[in-house]
Order: C-alpha cells, then sequence, then structure tokens
C-alpha cells in the first residue's frame, strides 16, 4: 500500500484486499502454487471469489467511477488482478500488472481474445528468483494476441518493485485516468 500511496495520483480512491490465507512464515497468501504458474485450484477459485465480492462491495460502498477502475497487483496479487480483470474486462479499465503472470492454466475461463485496447501495464525484473521473467514475458505475449494494448517493463532487480518501476507505473496510470 505505501508504494501505491507513492504514485501520488489526484482524485483515485486506493483500496486494497488482504489475501484470506495465512501464510505459515508471517503474512498472507491469496492460494498456494499446484505447480509452476499454476495455483492451486480450489483456493484460488476461493480467492477468486472473494475478490470479485469485493470488487462489487467497494463499487456499492464507495463514491467510484465504475467505468474508472484499474487493478493493480504484485507477485501473487498480480495473478489475482489478472484473473478478475480477464474474466470480465469489461468491468475494468486496466490492469497494473508488477512481477506476476496470468493464470492461464488455472482452469478458469480467462477471456484471452478481442481485448482490442484494453490497458496493461506489466513490469517484471529481470533477475527475479520467485516469479522468473519469462512468465511476465508471456504474459505480455498472450495479451498482445488478445489486442490488449500492453506496456511492458523489465527493471535489473529481483522480486521488487524499486523507484523506476514506480515511475512508469505512475506515468501509465496517469495517462489511463486522464
Amino acid at each position: 500500500m505505501p508504494l501505491v500511496l507513492s504514485l501520488s495520483l489526484p482524485n483515485v480512491l486506493l483500496v486494497s484486499p488482504r489475501a484470506p490465507f495465512p501464510f505459515p512464515y508471517g503474512g498472507f497468501v491469496w492460494y498456494n502454487l499446484a505447480h509452476e504458474s499454476i495455483p492451486e485450484p480450489n483456493a484460488f477459485r476461493t480467492s477468486i471469489g472473494m475478490l470479485q465480492k469485493f470488487v462489487e462491495e467497494v463499487k456499492k460502498g464507495y463514491p467510484v467511477d465504475t467505468e474508472r477502475l484499474l487493478l493493480l497487483g504484485f507477485s501473487q496479487g498480480t495473478v489475482m488482478a489478472y484473473a478478475t480483470a480477464l474474466l470480465d474486462p469489461k468491468s475494468f479499465l486496466g490492469v497494473a500488472a508488477l512481477s506476476g503472470y496470468i493464470p492461464d492454466r488455472s482452469g478458469l475461463p480467462l477471456k484471452l481474445t478481442n481485448l482490442n485496447g484494453f490497458p496493461v501495464f506489466i513490469s517484471h525484473g529481470t533477475d527475479d528468483p520467485i516469479i522468473p521473467v519469462r512468465l511476465g514475458r508471456e504474459a505480455s505475449e498472450l495479451l498482445k494476441r488478445a489486442r490488449a494494448t500492453v506496456t511492458y517493463r523489465e527493471y535489473p532487480m529481483g522480486h521488487e518493485v524499486t523507484e523506476n518501476t514506480m515511475r512508469d507505473l505512475s506515468g501509465w496510470s496517469r495517462n489511463i485516468l486522464s
């Protein structure tokens, strides 16, 4: 949340759901992995349902312009943002995906065709030991084939968000929201 607040976007309401499952070493997760880039199906579907409900509650409970909803995530949050947006792309203005992947092998009916200009910002570290950069590149290619408007950035970093990421994300966000 502090990173997103650093974007300093005017007239923007930022909300951040907490992942539902406790992580054994502290914190929370949205799901465990079944295999590389394949979330464990039961927890993943539960989490997607919870996130979809959260988005609907935000729409009803806050003064938001439902035509200008952007999803942003880091790591598992990116996977969740992709899944939520790609299940119903017409409900969102775009997605900012930081160091994640599209869960295209999850069994969910993701819409990966006819995205016709749907804006997506992707950032990934070239030295990411958690989610390999090839998965960020694959996400970019999948979205481009679906005719989304993709802004893809790689940075010499690991599994993290840097000032350069935030600068580029801020510029992209301002452009999308203007």
